[in-house]
């Protein structure tokens, strides 16, 4: 028998989405930008600012506006709260529109203040998406800045952290999985720090674009009643000042949202980069270079008690792949609406709190994981020493120098003659060359262990 299914209210237990359920308290610093309280929320604020502004500048009829109520209006949307949302979800019932809502229930709100005619300017002129397509980019602005680049940044300071104390670490390296010339572990720690700093920096040069223009981005309503206002200097003066956003100049109905999506894109980037790392740390730990801090009630499997896995770089990967899919979806088709307006980009932008309630997850995740790891120095050298074949690539480039005849050669037959390679071989190889004294000795104090490279 199932439960009374219908009759079990929205809670953690009960969610469809694990972002509302099984990682709700992980997630939840999103909710009051990406939830639907927060975009009506953003819409309240951007209906009230703007009607500021058209008592501030260009229409004639608000100038006597008095200026004291400002704070009440401002207030509106300061003291927003979630009973102020389900009134306006209640009037959405009757409208059948949720936009109109919000202008609706400002009035309301306002009709106290006596403000007789004046309430007609409350979201006058304008069309939805001059709303939606300025609350959507403000308060993805906001939850950016607010929520997902500090646990970026602590992420990655993290990662540099580590890095800097194993940065004297010497380890074999793997291309094509195969032992190959050897490197430090801080610096391979390092790639990943620099990948994301530079993805970070484009990131931050992609514009917060916002259409706002009226009907089908003409200003065709506000012009026929005031045509002696400049508005695409008030509209460019409200967005990109009053709204810290840059408003687009030639727009339809909707922002074209290419700027989104290169946003999205350089999301996608960056949750890329971060599961090649999840990859590479899981396979050290694989490799055994790494332990994993126990806590005593943990338990690692059902049927294995000696296993410690590592489930956090595993889960960080699995949510990123899963954000990595919607940012792709939502950077391909936003850009596309038919004609002049279709309403596919409405649905798709609502799910924006999805791929970004999977990356934050992945970032705790990933930071949950490197404080427990452990070096196991013990391993890392064994590998070292267990490979003195990587070091002739040094052996032969230093002879090259030395145009010592076919040195390449000389080593390949070496190290591929079937047998095991080891320090003796290679001392004995070493002590056979027709060389100085010197070259000898230069070439003796070669190992796995110094074969590193420059130390940045």
């Amino acid at each position: 028998m199932f439960p009374k299914v219908n009759r079990m209210e929205l809670q953690a237990l009960t969610a469809i989405s694990p972002i509302d359920g099984r990682y709700r308290s992980q997630v939840a610093s999103l909710a009051p930008y990406l939830s639907e309280f927060g975009l009506i929320h953003y819409r309240v604020r951007i209906e009230i600012e703007y009607f500021i502004a058209l008592c501030e500048k260009p229409v004639p009829q608000l100038k006597q506006f008095d200026k004291k109520i400002y704070p009440a209006l401002r207030a509106i949307y300061l003291e927003f709260s979630p009973e102020d949302a389900q009134r306006i979800k209640d009037i959405e019932k009757v409208t059948n529109h949720d936009v109109k809502a919000v202008e609706y229930f400002i009035k309301e709100k306002l009709k106290k203040y006596d403000l007789g005619n004046y309430l007609e300017f409350i979201h006058f002129g304008l069309t939805s998406q001059d709303i939606n397509n300025t609350s959507i980019p403000l308060l993805l602005k906001d939850v950016l800045n607010t929520c997902i680049y500090p646990e970026l940044s602590a992420s990655i300071k993290q990662i540099e952290t580590l890095a800097k104390s194993w940065e004297a670490i010497p380890m074999l390296a793997k291309t094509h999985g195969q032992p190959a010339s050897p490197t430090r572990l801080g610096k391979e720690f390092m790639v990943f720090v620099e990948r994301l700093i530079n993805q970070i920096n484009l990131l931050h040069q992609v514009p917060y674009s916002a259409k706002f223009g009226g009907a089908t981005g003409n200003f065709n309503a506000h012009h026929v009643a005031y045509p002696e206002i400049n508005w695409i200097e008030f509209g460019n003066d409200f967005v990109n000042g009053t709204l810290g956003l840059s408003r687009n100049q030639y727009t339809t109905q909707i922002e074209h949202y290419d700027n989104l999506a290169a946003l999205f894109d350089t999301l996608k980037r960056i949750s890329t980069i971060l599961i090649d790392f999840d990859r590479d740390v899981w396979q050290y730990v694989s490799m055994n270079y790494f332990k994993q801090k126990v806590k005593k009630d943990e338990v690692g499997s059902s049927a294995m008690p000696h296993k410690v896995n590592p489930i956090d770089f595993e889960n960080s990967e699995g949510n990123l792949g899963v954000a990595i899919a919607l940012f792709e979806h939502f950077s391909t088709k936003l850009p596309i609406s038919r004609l002049q307006r279709d309403l596919t980009d409405s649905t798709v932008l609502r799910n924006i709190g999805v791929p970004l309630g999977h990356f934050l997850i992945a970032l705790k995740s990933l930071q949950k994981g490197l404080s427990k790891l452990e070096l196991n120095v013990d391993a890392i050298n064994a590998d070292l020493e267990d490979n003195w074949a990587v070091i002739a690539e040094a052996i032969q480039t230093i002879l090259r120098r030395e145009n010592y005849p076919n040195p390449y050669e000389a080593l390949k037959d070496l190290t591929r003659n079937g047998g095991k390679i080891t320090k003796d071989t290679l001392q004995t190889f070493i002590e056979g060359l027709a060389v100085s004294e010197e070259i000898k000795a230069e070439l003796r104090k070669l190992s796995p262990h110094n074969y590193t490279g420059i130390q940045f």
